[in-house]
């Protein structure tokens, strides 16, 4: 089994699809306002935004991608006026991450994991 893709809710899809064209994910379906299908720059997993009249309640939605040069790339979204609830910072769990939400709220977490992404120290055998 292979992970094809994640579909998240959006308020405003033009202006979801906008910010994540912004984090550099690739439109490759255009069916606005009511639909829009990215690649991810790395690997062969896609996102998805759909129309909704209302988001769920709750904690919501929390995307994570991972890119290796995490600093960096956080860097540049912030020159593009990218703005950050967490910016980069190590954690016990061995992942570097950086927080921030899209426009309709939901939370994204930008990391690099590498190897303990799937395999930390404490995987069960």
């Amino acid at each position: 089994m292979n992970l094809n893709q994640i579909t998240v809710p959006s308020l405003h899809l033009e202006q979801a699809v906008t910010f994540y064209k912004s984090l550099g994910l690739k439109l490759i379906v255009d069916a606005i306002p009511n639909y829009a299908r990215f690649e991810c720059p790395d690997g062969d997993t896609t996102f998805s935004i759909h129309k909704v009249d209302e988001l769920p309640k709750g904690a919501g939605v929390t995307i994570y991608f991972e890119e290796n040069d995490l600093d960096a790339y956080v860097d540049e979204l912030r020159k593009k006026g990218i703005q950050f609830d967490v910016l980069p910072e190590d954690k016990p769990w061995l992942w570097r991450e950086a927080h921030l939400k899209d426009p309709d709220g939901n939370c994204i977490i930008l990391y690099k994991a590498g190897e303990n992404r799937k395999n930390p120290p404490w995987r069960v055998h």
